[in-house]
């Protein structure tokens, strides 16, 4: 069964619009695990708009299952990581006051880079994984950084599937092919979603674990929190 982590940088982003504590992240983190979920992901940005810093430090004592901290690998940010020592940290190239991520590393141009910053996690006891599109010279591009997984950026097969383009898979199919081959292991996460996470997952040989977010609030606030992690745990056995 491919394992559900919830990213819940959309519960910090309604508590920051108001100000004070509601909704309370910490009891959302606890509930969603409580709900079935294998995971929670959050991704602070330098301008702490939705997660802030100490939320990082807070939710060390809360997860209980897999904790994994996404991010570009500043200074600040590898500093946090290495405070916190959560489970997984995923690695992304995301720009300073960017609305969301929007494509993954280069892995060729940027392997002394990350090849340092990964070998710094691992010496901490920290699983690393790479975003990453589906290009196969960027999977192996990957093996040679030594990362222990990739996550494959799914936003341009998510938006294939919305068309009916289900040939959008493909590109990811053979990424995985690689991947498994390499010795990698595999997540995907971006712009998945209760209409499209089946057939991802039903596709992708080895796929470990999903990052999922915002799609996912968003169809609680229609479902239920507890109603829509369950779902998503169905569609991924």
């Amino acid at each position: 069964m491919t394992k559900l982590s919830v990213n819940i940088n959309k519960i910090a982003t309604l508590r920051n619009a108001r100000g004070g504590n509601v909704p309370d992240l910490l009891k959302v983190a606890v509930d969603i695990q409580r709900f079935g979920g294998q995971g929670i992901t959050i991704h602070p940005r330098p301008d702490e708009r939705h997660i802030r810093y100490q939320d990082a430090r807070d939710l060390k004592a809360i997860v209980t299952t897999e904790y994994n901290i996404e991010g570009n690998p500043q200074h600040n940010f590898i500093d946090l990581v290495l405070e916190c020592k959560p489970d997984q940290v995923t690695l992304v190239p995301d720009a300073i006051g960017a609305i969301t991520s929007s494509a993954g590393w280069d892995t060729i141009k940027n392997q002394d880079y990350l090849t340092e910053v990964i070998q710094e996690f691992q010496r901490n006891g920290i699983r690393t994984s790479i975003f990453v599109d589906p290009v196969l010279e960027i999977i192996e591009g990957a093996k040679k950084t030594g990362t222990d997984r990739i996550e494959l950026y799914t936003e341009a097969f998510a938006h294939q599937y919305d068309l009916g383009n289900k040939n959008g898979i493909d590109p990811y199919v053979k990424a995985a092919e690689l991947a498994n081959e390499l010795g990698l292991g595999i997540n995907a996460g971006h712009d998945l979603s209760l209409d499209n996470i089946q057939f991802f997952k039903q596709n992708i040989p080895g796929l470990l674990e999903v990052s999922i977010g915002h799609a996912l609030i968003s169809e609680a606030l229609y479902l239920g929190l507890d109603n829509v992690v369950n779902m998503y745990l169905n569609k991924l056995k």
